[in-house]
């Protein structure tokens, strides 16, 4: 075995658990806000409807950068959970169809 590849540079190291410590403390946090606090009706309607708006604002962007292959992943995973309403079933199509879009390009 090549002894290069054990080797753990320690910035990254530290940058890795860093990231690991920030995203902990950020749902963790959240999780301890809701336990202090009872959410109003109408915090809990906007709260229901963030993780679909945060999920377009990540892929939007790439969808407008992106060539056939992401639009042809992006049209089969709509397609896919309009049909059958299930997310891995949606993801699933969208790799596959990016993927052959990628092999016969």
């Amino acid at each position: 075995m090549n002894p290069g590849l054990l080797r753990i540079d320690p910035w990254t190291l530290a940058a890795i658990l860093g990231m690991a410590a920030a995203s902990y403390a950020c749902r963790a946090g959240g999780y301890w806000l809701f336990r202090q606090i009872t959410p109003s009706p109408f915090l809990r309607a906007v709260l229901a409807y963030l993780p679909g708006a945060l999920f377009a604002s990540y892929v939007a962007p790439a969808l407008l950068r992106g060539g056939p292959q992401a639009w042809a992943g992006g049209v089969a995973t709509v397609a896919a959970m309009i049909l059958t309403r299930n997310l891995s079933l949606g993801i699933g199509a969208g790799v596959a169809a990016a993927w052959a879009v990628y092999l016969v390009r």
